[in-house]
């Protein structure tokens, strides 16, 4: 049995496999932590497979570009995964063309909001011009984000790792902050889930509902076209306070 093991290691270190089977292996292990929790929203599996994976990389000594080789297959499939969110969009539509217009407003303020309220308590705080720029677009979808970023004069891989701990920290609290301020309706859950929260959120909204999940869907899209038009322009806006 242990030589199987490290015919298989040793198979899979010298293939651009590792990359997906460790991944894979992590996500797993998560997700199964996940639901012997109780769906314990501390215990999100994305939080968890990250640091399982980090404490992979440093033990073994793989260096993360050799790790992404094998990885870059499971960040290709968000592409078609973001694209099926139209699906559940589309069983939603006959109350989105009732909301077009409140949804439209609430995911314009928040984006604002969001990024206007961060980059301003971040300086407060005392962090530099930059770090404050690259902490605007947090709430946006990654690839959006670091885009963004990189206009407004701000850090996209520090933005990279903000947009991903504001996922995890969205997924992990919203429902509960949902809860405790009563909001019951799932399209509004939805839609502030989305707005603040990116891709990491929506798919915390699928697991509490369909309709949660589609509205969140929604909104993470209209914050990234939103955020991407707007942002640039607050920031030159918002200079003198940052």
């Amino acid at each position: 049995m242990r030589a199987d093991l490290a015919d298989i290691w040793v198979y899979l270190s010298a293939s651009p496999l590792l990359g997906l089977a460790a991944t894979l292996l992590a996500y797993l292990a998560a997700w199964h932590l996940y639901r012997r929790a109780g769906a314990n929203p501390l215990l999100n599996p994305v939080a968890v497979a990250v640091g399982l994976l980090i404490v992979f990389l440093l033990v073994t000594g793989i260096p993360y570009g050799r790790y992404f080789e094998g990885a870059q297959f499971v960040h290709f499939l968000l592409g078609p995964a973001t694209v099926a969110l139209a699906v559940p969009l589309y069983r939603q539509s006959s109350r989105l063309r009732t909301l077009w217009l409140p949804v439209g407003v609430a995911v314009l303020a928040g984006a604002c909001t969001a990024a206007l309220s961060a980059a301003v308590t971040a300086r407060l705080l005392g962090a530099t011009p930059v770090t404050a720029l690259s902490l605007a677009p947090k709430s946006v979808t990654a690839p959006v984000a670091m885009g963004i970023s990189e206009r407004i004069g701000g850090l996209p891989s520090l933005t990279a790792v903000l947009v991903v701990m504001t996922g995890i920290l969205g997924a992990v609290l919203g429902a509960k902050v949902f809860d405790l301020l009563r909001i019951r309706d799932d399209g509004i859950r939805g839609v502030a889930m989305g707005t603040t929260s990116h891709g990491i959120g929506t798919a915390r909204a699928f697991q509490i509902s369909g309709e949660m999940g589609a509205f969140s869907g929604l909104a993470m899209a209209l914050t990234a076209l939103a955020s991407s038009l707007v942002l640039p322009w607050l920031m030159r806006f918002a200079a003198r306070l940052i």
